[in-house]
């Protein structure tokens, strides 16, 4: 039963669905460790392109869990994984929305909403270091953070695919220096 990858699949991604404070990029960090440093799935260059297979695709950020899934244990590896990362937060969610309207007007609403958002910024940002890290931290992974930033922030209306094929052509060139 402990070598079951299904089952291994629940136990690692039912947490992190219930720990996504600040949404799917919060938990990249933990993802990262748990897949590769802990249990040993993928090593830290697959991890690295399903993370950026993930982000390129359409739907959200998190479908990392998928691809992981599905190198794990194929097709059911990719259903058990994203169902275990979305449905026990969706409920999580949904009880706690219909309960939290209830208190919308009180002090303590407000203290716990403001209070949870620099939590998710903290994870977000653990993610973002985490994946550095594993890119090998070099000056290029830093500029072209910053050149991605800088084309989100000063041309925010150009087509996400034109961003891609010409971040593409981008690193093919430097790929060939």
């Amino acid at each position: 039963m402990r070598d079951d990858p299904l089952l291994g699949l629940i136990i690692v991604f039912v947490p992190f669905s219930l720990i996504s404070i600040g949404g799917g990029a919060s938990i990249i960090s933990s993802m990262e460790t748990q897949v590769v440093t802990a249990r040993g799935w993928l090593n830290a260059p697959e991890f690295l392109e399903l993370f950026a297979i993930s982000r390129a695709a359409p739907g959200p950020g998190v479908m990392l869990a998928t691809l992981i899934g599905w190198k794990v244990a194929g097709w059911a590896g990719a259903i058990i994984a994203s169902l275990a990362l979305f449905v026990p937060s969706s409920l999580l969610c949904y009880g706690v929305f219909r309960w939290s309207n209830a208190h919308r007007q009180k002090r303590w609403h407000r203290a716990v909403r403001e209070g949870l958002a620099p939590v998710g910024t903290g994870l977000i940002i653990a993610g973002v270091i985490s994946i550095f890290q594993l890119a090998g931290g070099a000056l290029s992974s830093v500029l072209i953070a910053f050149a991605a930033a800088a084309v989100l922030i000063f041309l925010p209306r150009i087509p996400t695919l034109v961003i891609i094929v010409f971040g593409g052509a981008v690193a093919l060139a430097i790929c060939k220096l």
